[in-house]
């Protein structure tokens, strides 16, 4: 049984294609490129338009497989998993990428039992294994110690997840051109024992500090949370968000939704601030893509200087108080 082509599993909201379905296709271009195959967008929702999934192909699809219905208008994982079974099943796809969302971390894991595949979750990198083909796997663990690269080489198709905000989505090619398969939903697919009943958003969910350009977080070397106002003020002259690492959160000097890293939230601002962070794998994770990395840590050591791109050794109470100070002359 031959497997072939390179899916990338989108996801769509009141009709509407989310961001990190393009995400996903920068991850699944360079895949397909080098196994020398196609690239797939597969969406399932409804009222999604022919000119949305023109944009998937715009951004790299060369094929997008979409399945309007009511009945997928929400996501029930029974439904969906159904669904995506089927399709592996008829078209037999070798890799299955997705984005380590709600969505993505239920419906992957049912679907990859369901088949006998092979999954690995919140990877950092995806490569191909040269010789032979197989998807070379790679994400934090042992609690983040550690960067473990994973194959799945007796199992198809290989199925992965990555973490939202991880990459950027590619720049659009108004020249580009694919097919656009529509599907028609065969009912015997539903489940029908869940049935969403309605939606309570978490009032922390409002701390979104993956949509800031620019992103201030602070770490250990903090000493207390009172000390986050410095923080918090240096932020404001950016209009930007306030972050944390894990250790922060840990001691409750500040909440979790502004916990950036591996257990928290990936970022990719055009500036971050890493303050008395250490640097440790758990949360380069998730900042490491940022466009501009700037490090304040007393340890000229740190490994936050490595993958920063500006860094300055010393006190932090003393330098993030006179950076607010010169910021605050600029802005008179």
């Amino acid at each position: 049984m031959e497997y072939k082509g390179v899916w990338t599993l989108g996801e769509a909201r009141d009709g509407e294609i989310k961001e990190v379905s393009f995400e996903l296709l920068s991850r699944g271009r360079k895949l397909a490129d080098k196994l020398e195959e196609e690239l797939v967008s597969v969406i399932l929702g409804d009222q999604i338009t022919d000119q949305q999934a023109e944009e998937l192909i715009k951004s790299g699809a060369d094929k997008v497989l979409l399945m309007n219905a009511p009945a997928l208008k929400d996501f029930i994982v029974e439904n969906y998993s159904n669904v995506l079974q089927d399709l592996i099943a008829e078209y037999k796809p070798e890799i299955i990428l997705a984005a380590a969302t709600s969505m993505g971390r239920t419906v992957m894991p049912y679907v990859a039992i369901k088949t006998s595949a092979g999954l690995t979750a919140d990877c950092t990198e995806l490569d191909i294994e040269e010789d032979t083909g197989n998807l070379l796997q790679t994400r934090p663990a042992i609690g983040g110690n550690i960067l473990a690269t994973i194959k799945s080489p007796n199992h198809r198709p290989q199925m992965a997840t990555v973490r939202p905000h991880s990459t950027k989505p590619a720049e659009k090619d108004e020249s580009r051109t694919g097919e656009i398969v529509h599907l028609k939903l065969d009912s015997s697919l539903l489940d029908g024992r869940v049935k969403k009943l309605g939606f309570r958003k978490n009032e922390e969910d409002a701390v979104n500090i993956q949509d800031a350009d620019v992103v201030a977080a602070g770490g250990k070397g903090m000493k207390k949370g009172e000390n986050f106002a410095m923080i918090r003020e240096l932020a404001g002259y950016f209009e930007g968000a306030v972050g944390a690492s894990r250790d922060a959160v840990d001691r409750d000097w500040i909440s979790y939704p502004y916990q950036v890293g591996l257990s928290g939230k990936t970022v990719t601002p055009k500036l971050y601030f890493a303050i008395g962070i250490s640097g440790a794998i758990q949360h380069l994770a998730g900042m490491k893509t940022s466009e501009n990395i700037i490090a304040i840590n007393a340890d000229p050591d740190a490994d936050i200087f490595k993958v920063s791109d500006f860094g300055i050794v010393g006190d932090l109470f003393e330098i993030v108080p006179e950076l607010n100070k010169q910021l605050a002359e600029e802005v008179k």
